[in-house]
């Protein structure tokens, strides 16, 4: 979904079913464009790396996400499932975006919940809780009555919730969302240099395309 569509459709909710799983390119040499991808329509080559936070010699994937997003929730169990099969040092972070302030509420819900080990469990919950329940989870009071109903330690969430280490996180992402110069979710940076954007099933395939690539320079 493109930034400016999320004004409007912030609200808006509904589910349908993901598409199947991706297929894999063969690439060209190093440094060549990877064969079957056209730059500029499949990838962006960023005139600026943005930054890292993996170790050297690891392969950073970020994918930029919004709860509120339902293309990012018909996306994550294709993500999930990708995620499984990767190569050695390729490493994976999921960076949730903030397009307005409407958007931080959420960042601060997915922090919060990564600091109490809580994604594998909730993440996807979030998304159905928003799109299939209807919860407005960009509203604090509506996310701090959900978690409530999940069995986690409330005292602890909220501490985590409003601490200045969820804020600072929070407020990383969209410096990082900027570097890549993220337009709509879900996306993908890869490695600092690319950015994908969003084209279902074969957001993976041309990542996959990237990976092999940067893994050969």
């Amino acid at each position: 979904m493109q930034r400016r569509e999320f004004s409007r459709s912030l609200l808006a909710a509904g589910a349908t079913t993901a598409l199947g799983a991706t297929a894999a390119l063969t690439l060209t040499p190093a440094h060549a464009q990877p064969a079957g991808l056209k730059e500029g329509a499949d990838f962006v080559r960023l005139g600026r790396p943005a930054p890292v936070d993996s170790p050297v010699g690891t392969i950073e994937v970020v994918e930029f996400f919004a709860y509120s997003c339902i293309h990012c929730y018909n996306f994550e169990p294709l993500l999930a499932d990708w995620m499984k099969k990767l190569p050695a040092k390729v490493v994976v972070r999921r960076t949730p975006v903030a397009f307005n302030e409407a958007f931080v509420p959420m960042q601060r819900l997915y922090y919060a919940l990564e600091a109490m080990g809580q994604v594998d469990a909730l993440h996807e919950k979030v998304f159905r809780a928003f799109h299939v329940d209807k919860q407005r989870l960009q509203d604090p009071a509506v996310i701090a009555d959900w978690m409530g109903k999940q069995g986690v330690d409330m005292k602890k969430f909220n501490e985590l919730f409003g601490s200045f280490t969820v804020a600072g996180k929070a407020k990383k992402a969209t410096l990082l969302q900027d570097a890549y110069q993220v337009e709509g979710t879900p996306s993908l940076g890869v490695g600092g240099r690319y950015y994908v954007t969003g084209q279902g099933p074969r957001t993976l395939v041309v990542a996959n395309a990237l990976i092999a690539d940067l893994r050969k320079a």
